[in-house]
């Protein structure tokens, strides 16, 4: 088995282990613990946003992508709220040297050769009254 299948397995065994231990946010927000989070949650979205542009900086792709659907979303406080995501994402029609592009505008790529899904592991940290968010990791798999 290849490093990175490895690595997703692990990545799947602690996000499962987390299943186990997360609770709804409503309930609990204790620091350190991690709680479920509306996917609809304007930090979530926020949170996708920095995984996504940092997919897209560091990928070989002609096109950018964008979320397609949030499957999971957690939050943990530490020093800020750190963002535990599982999203799938898509390839838009729109290539990544168009100044200043506004993936809102872009569209999903039609099925065919282009079309592709990739799932991500997304963990983003925020410090929210900094108005400061970084993508501290990501795995992306298609």
């Amino acid at each position: 088995m290849r490093v990175d299948a490895w690595l997703l397995l692990l990545i799947v065994a602690v996000t499962w282990s987390f299943q186990e231990n997360s609770t709804d946010c409503s309930n609990v927000d204790k620091p350190g613990s991690i709680c479920n989070i509306s996917k609809t949650d304007p930090g979530v979205q926020k949170a996708v946003l920095s995984g996504i542009y940092s997919f897209n900086n560091q990928s070989n792709d002609i096109f950018l992508f964008k979320p397609l659907e949030i499957d999971d979303a957690k939050k943990q406080i530490v020093k800020g709220v750190r963002y535990i995501l599982e999203v799938q994402i898509l390839r838009t029609v729109c290539r990544k040297n168009t100044e200043n592009p506004d993936l809102n505008n872009c569209h999903f790529q039609p099925k065919g050769k282009l079309h592709e899904i990739f799932h991500c592991h997304f963990e983003v940290w925020a410090i929210p009254w900094l108005k400061w968010m970084n993508t501290t990791f990501f795995l992306c798999q298609p």
